[in-house]
């Protein structure tokens, strides 16, 4: 219990003053339930009492944004946020701070304490976030059983780079094998449309040139040879520049970190580099892995520039789509595999959570981080996966998933829930594959999803970044509106009320389990709900290309600009085999997935504005 004495209490203004703050606090102290979510603002009031001119400070209190000497020796919010060890931030930052407590903060605390913390003892609703003190596990398993991949035959090279550039990851590979055309051969075409369309979409940070050729020309060696490394062998390929490779610069997107070069081999750029596959881009994230804006641009959509991507793997979803690269690997932490690749029409895979090593990747959260593949099909997700899965030994998160062989998967014995908002065309096609589609609804009682993992990837990705917090280096961020203010609130959630959080994230788990009583279901792939959802259970979902409609007020009647329509087909964790095989095969009997978007080929006196007039909105907190 806290009582004001001595240099607190200065005449009878302040013994009134203390006497004011001491009854609040004593109120705080009878009522425990309210302490934390109060004792910000309880903080405020008593020293603002004694300050009361702060908020209307003359304008010398204020330099730059920050408070002057005097200020700051006098502000109430300075000693409270010095008991937070985080009395680096000016003013204006604190009442920046304080509303988004007020707002977004303080109703997800009262949300998950009244899940999770009206009873004592802590028996009913563990984190699921628990220490393992095991130093070596023993596998029971082998992890190197690979899929049966469909055999291709029969394909002949097209004359124009702009069809080889659209052809499928075993459509190369039948190419490269037959000698139709080289892996050298194939990494120029895709570098040369790196550059061509690059400065349209802003979607590579780096071009990899010179590593592309020499890993190119070593599997085009190894094949004259008679060593076949698998499908991907010599097939050219992009990484989201959160992932290391040693002597390329890895910039997470962020002008802070635009010259960084990580001495580090990223586990999953060694598993494709041991696959024979070529790597020919570091692709945008991004800054910091934050929706689509980075230090050289915005990333635009392929199908509609005057679009953005919106999703931090914006280069994966863009070039892919672009045809600038056969495959890309992209990562979701919270949307950032579901959104871009449904804006950009891309079939793409995010796994269940630990499928993907993550070692020499960018953290944002160790819990919800995932890497998944950007694909021409399902079945080029399939064959990405197959290379990339398997325990990453320094990844304490990753493990062997010995998933079934989705090319061997007997779907007609499969039964599939489809949402209110799922795309019937998928329903009615899987119907007619023999597929038993029933209505589906995932029942839970938690309410405050969207806060769980908005404190659970805020408060993780302050703990990976908080020097360059307290250092100022939030201030040369691409766009304050994203991570800085979100960062800055993080700064504020009580220890208490994470781990409430994550009891709250364990009963979710809990619900959602209970409620899967189907092998599968298909809804709406960027419901933030769902993908708030997803990304907390840790389940994996396809993302699946259905069609187009026109976009908005079109420029001109010819136009060929899209808007791309998706669903997603969910599977429980564990489970991505069954996702992938019925969207195999969906498209097996559509095309929409082999559709071309028209980039900056747009039509009859179509015309470009810059920058794009298109607004995306914000998404918003539900509450």
């Amino acid at each position: 219990m806290y009582t004001p004495t001595g240099s607190h209490v200065a005449g009878e203004y302040d013994r009134q003053v203390s006497s004011q703050a001491y009854t609040c606090h004593q109120f705080l102290a009878a009522n425990s339930h309210l302490h934390s979510v109060c004792s910000l603002l309880f903080w405020r009031l008593f020293f603002r009492t004694r300050t009361p001119n702060m908020d209307s400070a003359s304008p010398e209190v204020f330099r730059n944004g920050k408070r002057s000497k005097n200020m700051a020796a006098d502000s109430g919010f300075t000693r409270c946020f010095s008991m937070l060890d985080a009395e680096f931030f000016n003013d204006n930052k604190m009442l920046e701070i304080e509303k988004g407590a007020k707002e977004l903060t303080i109703p997800i605390i009262e949300d998950n304490r009244k899940i999770v913390a009206t009873a004592n003892g802590g028996l009913k609703y563990p984190s699921p976030l628990v220490f393992n003190s095991e130093w070596k596990r023993e596998e029971m398993h082998d992890d190197t059983e690979r899929f049966s991949y469909p055999s291709v035959s029969g394909v002949t090279r097209p004359k124009s780079e702009e069809d080889i550039a659209f052809m499928t990851v075993l459509e190369l590979g039948h190419l490269i094998r037959t000698k139709q055309v080289t892996s050298e051969e194939l990494a120029g075409i895709f570098l040369r449309r790196l550059k061509r369309y690059n400065p349209v979409l802003e979607a590579v940070i780096t071009v990899t040139e010179d590593l592309a050729y020499k890993q190119a020309k070593q599997a085009d060696q190894l094949l004259a040879q008679g060593v076949d490394l698998g499908p991907l062998h010599g097939i050219p390929y992009g990484l989201k520049d959160i992932i290391a490779v040693p002597e390329y610069k890895t910039t997470w997107g962020s002008t802070t970190f635009k010259d960084q070069v990580l001495d580090i081999e990223a586990w999953v750029y060694k598993r494709l580099k041991s696959a024979g596959a070529v790597l020919v881009g570091k692709l945008v994230t991004g800054s910091l892995a934050y929706d689509d804006i980075w230090f050289g641009g915005r990333t635009r959509n392929p199908w509609n520039i005057e679009e953005f991507t919106t999703g931090s793997s914006a280069g994966p979803a863009a070039c892919t789509s672009a045809g600038m690269v056969p495959f890309a690997i992209g990562s979701e932490t919270a949307g950032s595999i579901t959104y871009p690749a449904s804006r950009c029409g891309v079939t793409a895979l995010r796994p269940t959570f630990g499928a993907v090593g993550r070692t020499g990747v960018l953290s944002l959260s160790e819990s919800l981080d995932k890497l998944g593949p950007f694909c021409r099909s399902a079945v080029d997700c399939a064959i990405v996966l197959d290379v990339i899965r398997g325990k990453d030994p320094d990844d304490l998160s990753s493990r062997k998933i010995f998933l079934d062989d989705p090319f061997s998967v007997d779907i007609t014995k499969l039964t599939v829930g489809y949402m209110e908002d799922a795309e019937m065309e998928v329903v009615d096609v899987l119907k007619s594959k023999g597929v038993n589609m029933v209505p589906f609804t995932l029942n839970y009682t938690v309410e405050s999803v969207q806060g769980i993992l908005n404190f659970t990837m805020d408060v993780d990705m302050l703990a990976h970044f908080d020097n360059w917090q307290r250092s100022g280096q939030d201030d040369e961020f691409e766009a304050q509106d994203q991570w800085p203010t979100e960062l800055r609130r993080a700064r504020v959630i009580p220890a208490v009320d994470y781990i409430q959080s994550q009891r709250a994230r364990g009963k979710l788990i809990r619900e959602v389990k209970e409620s899967f009583t189907v092998d599968a279901f298909v809804g709406n792939v960027t419901d933030w709900e769902k993908v708030c959802v997803g990304n907390l259970v840790g389940m994996p979902v396809m993302v699946v290309p259905v069609g187009f409609e026109k976009i908005k007020d079109p420029p001109t009647d010819g136009t060929r600009r899209r808007t791309t329509v998706t669903t997603g087909i969910y599977a429980p964790p564990d489970h991505d085999h069954i996702a992938l095989a019925l969207t195999m095969a969906y498209q097996s009997v559509t095309d929409h997935h082999k559709k071309r978007p028209p980039i900056d080929d747009l039509g009859p006196d179509d015309t470009i504005s810059n920058p794009p007039k298109a607004v995306i909105p914000p998404r918003v907190l539900k509450m």
